[in-house]
């Protein structure tokens, strides 16, 4: 995991809303916390890479994990909880269209309709596409199209009146 992707990691948890995220690999450990004071989130994430393995009658030396803190403005809460969150329901790659010549599933403002198709999430060459469980207004799109995204990663948000 190379630090774009750390650090994009961090923007999502950031603006998702959750108090903690914890990530093991094989040669990396790290733990997303989110305090929220005021306006401002702190997001703190440690890293640690795994202690060498012992050599015969020789000490593996420690080592200390790297910690680094990010302070950043956090949008308003209050704001977006009257708002219903559409969550990716698999792991995949998300497209805004049908196709790279059609036009764009919908938009910031469109009005959606349960069971209108919202987007696309490719997983293992299959199209998979994502409806409308709720009936109201797109307020915001919270995913660039072609990124990857995971299971339960918020897609969009919807204002329901």
């Amino acid at each position: 995991m190379d630090l774009k992707e750390i650090q994009n990691l961090i923007k999502f948890v950031a603006n998702s809303g959750v108090a903690e995220v914890k990530l093991e690999m094989d040669d990396v450990k790290i733990t997303i916390r989110t305090t929220l004071e005021g306006n401002v989130t702190e997001t703190t994430y440690v890293q640690q890479l795994p202690a060498q393995a012992a050599l015969p009658q020789a000490v593996a030396p420690q080592v200390a994990p790297a910690v680094v803190s990010v302070t950043s403005e956090a949008s308003a809460p209050a704001e977006d909880s009257k708002f219903i969150i559409i969550k990716s329901p698999i792991i995949g790659t998300f497209y805004r269209k049908p196709s790279p010549d059609k036009p764009v599933f919908t938009e910031v403002g469109s009005t959606i309709a349960k069971g209108d198709v919202l987007c696309v999430i490719e997983a293992m060459k299959l199209f998979n596409e994502i409806e409308s469980e709720v009936t109201g207004k797109i307020v915001k799109i919270l995913v660039d199209d072609m990124s990857p995204v995971e299971f339960d990663q918020p897609l969009f948000l919807v204002d329901p009146s």
